[in-house]
Order: C-alpha cells, then structure tokens, then sequence
C-alpha cells in the first residue's frame, strides 16, 4: 500500500485498511529504533512546523520522529500567516521550500487551505475540531495493552461532549469499528454534524457510537478515557461553568471499579489536572475555590494508566504518518 503524498487532515479522509496500514507501519518503525535500526527515508527532506497554539508531545513527538528518519524541520510560532501574510501566500511559499507541513492550531479551516494551495503533503497536528495523530497513538496503545482486537473493544469517553479529542476518537472508532461511547453533561454538547457522520461510517464497520449523560454509564469498558475540561485558547471564564457541569463526571477509583473490568485502562491525551503541582490548578484552586482536576490523582498513577505509553507513541505514530506520506 502507497500513501505516498497524501495529507493526514483527519482520519475521515481514510479507509480501515489504510488506518491498518499506518498502524502497522508503526509497530514496525517502533521496534526498529529500539533495536537502534537505522534507515531514514526522509533524509533530505525539510519540514516546516506551525504551531499557534502551546504543544509538548506534539512538537517533541514531530521533531523527534522527523530527525530520527533522516528529516530537518523548521520550528515555526510567530510567522506572518494569517496576520501579514494570507494562509493561501503563506501556504505557497512554504510550498516552494518545504517537502511537508505541519499544523497546529485553530480552525480547521486552515489547515484545509494550507492543504489546498501548499502542493505539498500538510499534517493536521490539533485544530479546534480533531486530533488525528493523537487517535493513532491511542489505538496503536489499546492494541499494545488490550489483547483483543480494535473491533472487539469497548472506548468510553468520560468529559465535554465537545471536546476535539473525543470528536477525533469518535471518527476513528467508527472507521475501525469500535464500540464507542461518549459520557458526559448535557450542558457539553457534541457537534450533530460529528454525530452523525461518525454514525454513518459506523455502519459500514460495525462500529457502535453513543451518548450518554449518566456518569455510572461505565460498564464493560475496556478505556475510561479523559481530556481536560478547559482547553486551550478558551477562556479562563469558562472555568466555574465547567466545573460545576463537569465535576460529575471526573474519573476516579469509584468509575474504574464501575467498569467491572479491573485490567480497565485510563487513558489521556495530556496534559492533565490530576493534582495540584500545575500553576494553573494552583491558582484556580486558591482564587477561586474549584478543583479543575479531571482525573483522580489515585487513578492516574495506578497500574491502569498507561498515559506515558501513550505519549510516547505519539512520536512513533507520527514517524507513521511521515513516512508513509513522504518517505522515499
């Protein structure tokens, strides 16, 4: 199978077999840097990384994977696009010096035109809206910890039903048909648009995709997954609202054993609130009196947690999508 030159905006652009593919390719170019296997199809080639909004694992995870594959990237947070410069002049002249771009940041829109007038392969690395590599790791850690196949596994989604990461987990459970259920208020609403296209390619893989508002609604999970519940660029007034609303749903020691599953995983895209040794948790706990931790410090840390996993297959899954797309 040949990806060569096609972008990675979101996983609706691609079949299960393809999803395979990638997924596969990743194992494979996981082992072969643990057994210090060195080949680097990207060699020669130079990538340009957007990103306007804060990043960890995805930066690291890019620039790691591009280097280790031969590549030279061009770190990228205060350029002129979208300011100066229109994303359709930025995205041509990218085009004539990149062999790939990467995008982390907004509309999803934008990453769409820097797609459409870059001539070259563009990589969705977050928007408002998705979260593609990320979905990849997280299968690419299901099947490493679950010994069951994607489609015989059961995601429960515990949080703010209009979060980009659950939208992102809800298209890739519905290509690879997995069991899928989002939990959360009725405050958090998810995108009918979503909805209803994750439901359609549900029935072509078998795939089931709920919501659900009650947050005992748990049982037979395989992974109680969780994102923050303020995310970022939103507003810092956003915070009482969403505690109050959220609250319910955090996961804690009770959810898990709610499971009936005690090889249950917790999952999380990162980063957490999970105690209170951020800034942030800091100050919104002293000024304001909420606890914005949507996780329990106990759970997070448990032998259930596979969270560090997790983020390190961002870089392998992301070396996938690299090389797949424009590896020699």
């Amino acid at each position: 199978m040949s990806l060569k030159g096609r972008h990675f905006l979101t996983l609706k652009d691609f079949t299960p077999e393809e999803i395979r593919y990638m997924l596969d390719l990743a194992k494979d170019l996981k082992k072969k840097k643990k057994e210090g296997v060195v080949e680097k199809p990207l060699e020669g080639k130079n990538i340009a990384l957007i990103f306007e909004k804060t990043s960890t694992r995805t930066r690291c995870s890019f620039e790691v994977a591009a280097m280790d594959e031969g590549a030279h990237v061009t770190y990228l947070t205060n350029s002129h696009m979208n300011k100066k410069e229109s994303i359709e002049d930025t995205a041509k002249v990218f085009g004539r010096m990149y062999d790939a771009i990467e995008y982390r940041g907004f509309g999803q829109d934008i990453v769409e035109d820097l797609q459409k007038y870059s001539g070259v392969p563009v990589w969705n690395g977050l928007t408002d809206v998705d979260h593609p590599t990320q979905v990849l790791a997280d299968f690419l850690t299901m099947e490493e910890h679950i010994d069951k196949k994607l489609d015989e596994m059961k995601l429960t989604f515990v949080g703010d039903l209009s979060d980009n990461v659950m939208y992102a987990l809800m298209y890739g459970s519905a290509i690879m048909g997995v069991d899928f259920k989002a939990v959360g208020p009725e405050e958090t609403v998810c995108d009918p648009k979503v909805l209803e296209v994750s439901q359609e390619l549900a029935k072509k893989s078998g795939a089931t995709i709920t919501i659900s508002h009650d947050p005992e609604d748990v049982k037979g999970s395989d992974v109680i997954y969780t994102d923050i519940w303020v995310s970022m660029g939103e507003s810092e007034e956003l915070y009482p609202v969403r505690v109050k609303a959220l609250s319910p749903y955090k996961v804690t020691t009770k959810m898990m054993k709610d499971t009936g599953n005690d090889k249950c995983l917790f999952m999380h895209c990162l980063p957490s609130y999970h105690d209170f040794e951020t800034s942030v948790a800091k100050d919104m706990r002293d000024r304001l009196g909420l606890d914005i931790r949507e996780v329990e410090d106990e759970v997070f840390r448990s032998e259930n947690s596979v969270v560090f996993d997790e983020a390190e297959n961002r870089m392998h899954t992301i070396k996938a999508v690299m090389v797949a797309t424009l590896g020699r």
